[in-house]
């Protein structure tokens, strides 16, 4: 169990990790955050986030999907943004996830926010490299609502199937419920057709948000879940994210804020992001989305080691963290200011987690 009360003794950010890219709000871009990347076929890194336009921040205000390219691995960035998608919602477009399908192609997952009734995942496929996308399709068509998918959270399992975690809060008519409906849309051809799982048992009324997903080496499906409880919780599905079993508390301590869970293609290890302070917020960082702190697992997440802070700025807050492997280093896109109103890029070296 990895407790608050000891995170100040945890290893020096600085030696772990080097920031390569901080992309700062400024006037009529009050925020950038919530991003995804992506290795194109000619070695460039694409990341590509939402990127908010007038004076302000919030979760319904307008903002494009926009993008900063490497051409090194990570080490620099342009310093330009580009825009891949202008604003097509009546509020907004946001949350991105970029996945290389098992065709090859790229798809483009984001969330479509027209109003607190209607807040829809959209795919774009791109054939090209990222040059072009086609048009938007929605994953979700069977039925109408506010649907959460957090960035950087679509999956492609080893049978070719993508996941896209989502959890509802509203229905048309029906009031907001902080206690998300989890489940899976799923795709078996490249993005064409989606169908949706069953919901995510939540026996206990917990409330839970923001899912993720992994693929175990068991074949497995494990979802972490942002919840209430002091913890991450976890659900479990043995039928490629068709069905799940209740939810139950996990070891990861935790606010009520997003972990995100990779898994490391060199070592075949799990890699934790997350806010370290959670259990009912006890600790020096009381219950805030600070510090920012990684960790691996060797045993399918069942336990965590190599911990290490990444930041601990105790006024900061920190989440919504984008994960990409690129030869012998990792990449880490997350939000980071009071609003999240910047994105943060910081590069760090393989053999580093693990000493």
């Amino acid at each position: 169990m990895l407790f608050a009360s000891d995170v100040v003794a945890q290893h020096d950010p600085e030696a772990i990790k080097r920031v390569v890219l901080d992309i700062k709000s400024k006037e009529n871009n009050p925020r950038n955050s919530e991003g995804d990347f992506i290795t194109l076929r000619d070695g460039r890194i694409m990341f590509l986030y939402s990127r908010y336009s007038g004076s302000s921040s919030g979760d319904f205000s307008p903002a494009d999907l926009s993008a900063r390219f490497s051409s090194d691995g990570g080490e620099t960035w342009t310093d330009r943004d580009t825009v891949v998608v202008k604003n097509e919602g009546k509020m907004n477009i946001m949350s991105v996830s970029l996945l290389r399908m098992a065709n090859g192609q790229i798809a483009m997952i984001y969330a479509r926010k027209n109003s607190l009734d209607d807040c829809i995942p959209f795919i774009r496929i791109s054939k090209d490299e990222a040059k072009t996308w086609g048009e938007p399709k929605p994953c979700i068509t069977n039925e109408k609502g506010y649907f959460v998918v957090n960035n950087s959270r679509v999956k492609l399992l080893r049978n070719g199937r993508i996941l896209v975690p989502v959890s509802r809060h509203k229905t048309a008519g029906s009031k907001w419920n902080n206690r998300g409906t989890i489940r899976c849309y799923y795709s078996d051809d490249n993005g064409i057709i989606w169908k949706s799982g069953q919901s995510v048992p939540n026996p206990d009324s917990v409330i839970t948000q923001e899912p993720g997903v992994v693929e175990l080496k068991n074949g497995e499906i494990m979802m972490n879940i942002r919840a209430n409880g002091g913890v991450q919780y976890l659900s479990f599905s043995k039928d490629n994210a068709q069905s799940w079993s209740p939810v139950v508390p996990g070891t990861i301590p935790s606010p009520i804020s997003p972990a995100t869970i990779a898994r490391i293609p060199a070592s075949g290890d799990l890699i934790l992001i997350w806010n370290n302070n959670g259990l009912k917020g006890e600790g020096y960082f009381k219950s805030k989305r600070t510090p920012l702190t990684m960790a691996v697992s060797k045993d399918e997440g069942k336990t965590w080691q190599h911990r290490k802070i990444l930041e601990k700025d105790p006024d900061g807050s920190f989440c919504y963290t984008a994960v990409h492997f690129f030869k012998d280093y990792v990449l880490l896109g997350y939000g980071m200011g009071a609003g999240l109103e910047n994105c943060r890029i910081v590069r760090i070296k393989l053999t580093d987690i693990y000493n």
